[in-house]
Protein backbone atom coordinates (compact mmCIF):
# COMPACT_ATOMS: atom_id res chain seq x y z
CA UNK A 1 0.00 0.00 0.00
CA UNK A 2 2.89 2.34 0.71
CA UNK A 3 4.19 1.90 -2.83
CA UNK A 4 0.74 2.61 -4.27
CA UNK A 5 0.47 5.76 -2.12
CA UNK A 6 3.88 7.01 -3.23
CA UNK A 7 3.11 6.28 -6.87
CA UNK A 8 -0.29 8.03 -6.72
CA UNK A 9 1.23 11.10 -5.08
CA UNK A 10 4.08 11.27 -7.60
CA UNK A 11 1.57 11.16 -10.44
CA UNK A 12 -0.53 13.75 -8.65
CA UNK A 13 2.46 16.07 -8.22
CA UNK A 14 3.48 15.72 -11.86
CA UNK A 15 -0.06 16.50 -13.03
CA UNK A 16 -0.18 19.42 -10.59
CA UNK A 17 3.08 20.85 -11.96
CA UNK A 18 1.98 20.47 -15.57
CA UNK A 19 -1.41 22.15 -15.11
CA UNK A 20 0.08 24.86 -12.90
CA UNK A 21 2.67 25.62 -15.57
CA UNK A 22 0.08 25.52 -18.34
CA UNK A 23 -2.18 28.00 -16.54
CA UNK A 24 0.61 30.52 -15.93
CA UNK A 25 2.93 30.05 -18.91
CA UNK A 26 1.54 33.04 -20.83
CA UNK A 27 2.35 35.47 -18.00
CA UNK A 28 5.50 34.15 -16.35
CA UNK A 29 8.75 32.43 -17.25
CA UNK A 30 9.17 28.70 -16.55
CA UNK A 31 11.71 29.55 -13.83
CA UNK A 32 9.25 31.74 -11.93
CA UNK A 33 6.46 29.19 -12.31
CA UNK A 34 8.72 26.38 -11.06
CA UNK A 35 9.91 28.40 -8.06
CA UNK A 36 6.35 29.31 -7.08
CA UNK A 37 5.27 25.67 -7.46
CA UNK A 38 8.11 24.60 -5.17
CA UNK A 39 6.98 27.12 -2.55
CA UNK A 40 3.46 25.72 -2.69
CA UNK A 41 4.58 22.08 -2.62
CA UNK A 42 6.86 22.89 0.31
CA UNK A 43 3.91 24.35 2.20
CA UNK A 44 1.82 21.29 1.40
CA UNK A 45 4.58 19.00 2.67
CA UNK A 46 4.88 20.93 5.93
CA UNK A 47 1.12 20.79 6.41
CA UNK A 48 1.14 17.04 5.81
CA UNK A 49 3.99 16.46 8.29
CA UNK A 50 2.21 18.54 10.93
CA UNK A 51 -0.97 16.51 10.41
CA UNK A 52 0.95 13.28 10.96
CA UNK A 53 2.20 14.52 14.32
CA UNK A 54 -0.84 16.33 15.67
CA UNK A 55 -4.10 16.28 13.68
CA UNK A 56 -4.29 13.35 11.28
CA UNK A 57 -7.98 13.88 10.60
CA UNK A 58 -7.30 17.45 9.49
CA UNK A 59 -4.62 16.54 6.95
CA UNK A 60 -6.48 18.13 4.03
CA UNK A 61 -7.04 21.41 5.84
CA UNK A 62 -3.43 21.58 7.07
CA UNK A 63 -2.13 20.83 3.59
CA UNK A 64 -4.47 23.49 2.17
CA UNK A 65 -3.23 25.98 4.75
CA UNK A 66 0.36 25.05 3.88
CA UNK A 67 -0.40 25.58 0.19
CA UNK A 68 -1.83 29.05 0.96
CA UNK A 69 1.26 29.97 2.97
CA UNK A 70 3.47 28.75 0.13
CA UNK A 71 1.34 30.74 -2.32
CA UNK A 72 1.66 33.88 -0.21
CA UNK A 73 5.43 33.40 -0.04
CA UNK A 74 5.64 32.95 -3.82
CA UNK A 75 3.51 36.04 -4.46
CA UNK A 76 5.68 38.09 -2.12
CA UNK A 77 9.03 36.79 -3.45
CA UNK A 78 8.22 36.62 -7.14
CA UNK A 79 5.62 39.39 -7.43
CA UNK A 80 2.90 37.16 -8.87
CA UNK A 81 -0.70 38.21 -9.37
CA UNK A 82 -2.87 36.76 -6.61
CA UNK A 83 -6.05 35.77 -8.43
CA UNK A 84 -4.36 34.19 -11.45
CA UNK A 85 -1.94 32.21 -9.31
CA UNK A 86 -4.59 31.18 -6.78
CA UNK A 87 -6.81 29.91 -9.58
CA UNK A 88 -3.89 27.95 -11.06
CA UNK A 89 -3.30 26.40 -7.64
CA UNK A 90 -6.95 25.41 -7.27
CA UNK A 91 -7.43 23.88 -10.71
CA UNK A 92 -4.09 22.06 -10.72
CA UNK A 93 -4.81 20.56 -7.28
CA UNK A 94 -8.06 18.84 -8.25
CA UNK A 95 -6.51 15.84 -10.10
CA UNK A 96 -4.08 15.24 -7.23
CA UNK A 97 -6.92 15.39 -4.71
CA UNK A 98 -9.00 13.07 -6.86
CA UNK A 99 -6.21 10.50 -6.93
CA UNK A 100 -6.00 10.68 -3.12
CA UNK A 101 -9.68 9.82 -2.77
CA UNK A 102 -9.47 7.13 -5.44
CA UNK A 103 -6.54 5.46 -3.69
CA UNK A 104 -8.37 5.50 -0.36
CA UNK A 105 -11.50 4.06 -1.94
CA UNK A 106 -9.49 1.15 -3.35
CA UNK A 107 -7.27 0.42 -0.35
CA UNK A 108 -10.04 0.71 2.26
CA UNK A 109 -13.06 -0.26 0.12
CA UNK A 110 -14.54 3.12 1.03
CA UNK A 111 -17.72 4.11 -0.78
CA UNK A 112 -17.56 7.66 0.60
CA UNK A 113 -14.03 8.14 -0.79
CA UNK A 114 -15.14 6.82 -4.18
CA UNK A 115 -18.07 9.22 -4.22
CA UNK A 116 -15.66 12.00 -3.25
CA UNK A 117 -13.49 10.99 -6.21
CA UNK A 118 -16.53 11.21 -8.53
CA UNK A 119 -17.37 14.61 -7.03
CA UNK A 120 -13.85 15.83 -7.79
CA UNK A 121 -14.30 14.78 -11.42
CA UNK A 122 -17.51 16.81 -11.53
CA UNK A 123 -15.75 19.82 -10.00
CA UNK A 124 -12.99 19.53 -12.61
CA UNK A 125 -15.63 19.65 -15.34
CA UNK A 126 -17.33 22.63 -13.68
CA UNK A 127 -14.05 24.53 -13.37
CA UNK A 128 -13.21 24.08 -17.05
CA UNK A 129 -16.75 24.94 -18.12
CA UNK A 130 -16.70 28.15 -16.08
CA UNK A 131 -13.24 28.95 -17.38
CA UNK A 132 -14.53 28.73 -20.95
CA UNK A 133 -17.70 30.78 -20.38
CA UNK A 134 -17.18 33.20 -17.46
CA UNK A 135 -16.54 36.19 -19.74
CA UNK A 136 -20.06 35.79 -21.12
CA UNK A 137 -21.65 36.36 -17.70
CA UNK A 138 -23.15 39.85 -17.89
CA UNK A 139 -23.07 40.34 -14.12
CA UNK A 140 -19.34 39.55 -13.98
CA UNK A 141 -18.32 43.01 -15.13
CA UNK A 142 -14.56 42.85 -14.67
CA UNK A 143 -14.03 39.72 -16.78
CA UNK A 144 -10.91 39.03 -14.74
CA UNK A 145 -9.15 35.67 -14.52
CA UNK A 146 -9.79 33.83 -11.29
CA UNK A 147 -13.55 33.41 -11.30
CA UNK A 148 -13.62 29.78 -12.49
CA UNK A 149 -11.22 28.46 -9.88
CA UNK A 150 -12.58 30.37 -6.90
CA UNK A 151 -16.22 29.70 -7.81
CA UNK A 152 -15.50 25.98 -8.09
CA UNK A 153 -13.63 26.02 -4.78
CA UNK A 154 -16.63 27.67 -3.13
CA UNK A 155 -18.81 24.82 -4.44
CA UNK A 156 -16.35 22.32 -2.96
CA UNK A 157 -16.59 23.96 0.46
CA UNK A 158 -20.38 24.25 0.27
CA UNK A 159 -20.61 20.55 -0.60
CA UNK A 160 -18.33 19.61 2.30
CA UNK A 161 -20.36 21.75 4.69
CA UNK A 162 -23.65 20.24 3.49
CA UNK A 163 -22.31 16.69 3.81
CA UNK A 164 -21.14 17.41 7.35
CA UNK A 165 -24.51 18.91 8.30
CA UNK A 166 -26.32 15.79 7.05
CA UNK A 167 -23.91 13.50 8.89
CA UNK A 168 -21.88 12.13 5.98
CA UNK A 169 -18.13 11.99 6.62
CA UNK A 170 -15.12 11.41 4.36
CA UNK A 171 -11.46 10.89 5.21
CA UNK A 172 -10.58 14.58 5.16
CA UNK A 173 -13.24 15.82 7.61
CA UNK A 174 -12.16 17.28 10.95
CA UNK A 175 -15.41 16.22 12.63
CA UNK A 176 -18.93 16.83 11.42
CA UNK A 177 -19.72 19.97 13.43
CA UNK A 178 -16.29 21.53 12.95
CA UNK A 179 -16.28 20.66 9.27
CA UNK A 180 -19.68 22.25 8.70
CA UNK A 181 -18.51 25.49 10.27
CA UNK A 182 -15.01 25.62 8.77
CA UNK A 183 -16.12 24.70 5.26
CA UNK A 184 -19.03 27.13 5.46
CA UNK A 185 -16.68 29.92 6.52
CA UNK A 186 -14.25 29.03 3.71
CA UNK A 187 -17.09 29.15 1.17
CA UNK A 188 -18.09 32.58 2.47
CA UNK A 189 -14.52 33.84 2.04
CA UNK A 190 -14.54 32.52 -1.53
CA UNK A 191 -17.75 34.46 -2.23
CA UNK A 192 -16.13 37.63 -0.90
CA UNK A 193 -13.13 37.06 -3.18
CA UNK A 194 -15.45 36.60 -6.17
CA UNK A 195 -17.38 39.75 -5.27
CA UNK A 196 -14.16 41.71 -5.01
CA UNK A 197 -12.83 40.25 -8.25
CA UNK A 198 -16.03 41.18 -10.10
CA UNK A 199 -15.53 44.81 -9.10
CA UNK A 200 -11.90 45.09 -10.18
CA UNK A 201 -11.40 47.27 -13.23
CA UNK A 202 -8.34 47.78 -15.41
Amino acid sequence: MLIASIAANLVGILVFLFIFWKRLRDDYSPEIIFKSALDILGGILVGFLVSLSYLQGAFLWLMFLGALIGLALAIFRLRLKFYETFEALIISSFPWLGLTFLLDSVTHSSLSSFLAFVAILIFIFISYYLDAHYKAFTWYRSGKIGFAGIATLSLVFLTRSALAIFGTSVISFVGLRAEAVVSGAAAFICFILIFNLARIKD
